[in-house]
């Protein structure tokens, strides 16, 4: 995926989780989305090739490797423009859908 391409409604719904709470894990990700790990784990390394996702380890108490990911400004700005755009195209829809109704 280059920065030319669209990213998919799958990946706007991450980069939504990733901004509530960037420290969840890919299962936890996984369980609030939906999605399969696995599709949770292709989505997210597409994020992170096109600069909207960026990833941090970090260590907890226990030694254990975590990751955060946080959506770069980049990323953030994507996010606005996409939901900007699906708001605009669900609300024509609506638009029209009504205006069959009243016909």
């Amino acid at each position: 995926m280059t920065k030319d391409q669209s990213i998919t409604e799958d990946q706007l719904d991450l980069m939504h989780i990733i901004e509530k709470d960037g420290r969840a894990s890919q299962r936890l990700i996984s369980q609030n989305s939906g999605f399969s790990i696995g599709k949770v784990n292709y989505c997210l390394k597409a994020l992170i090739d096109i600069g909207f996702i960026k990833i941090n380890n970090f260590n907890n108490s226990n030694k254990k490797l975590n990751y955060a990911y946080i959506l770069t400004p980049m990323g953030i700005q994507e996010k606005t423009a996409i939901t900007k755009q699906f708001i605009i195209k669900k609300k024509q829809e609506y638009d029209k859908l009504n205006s069959y109704l009243n016909t």
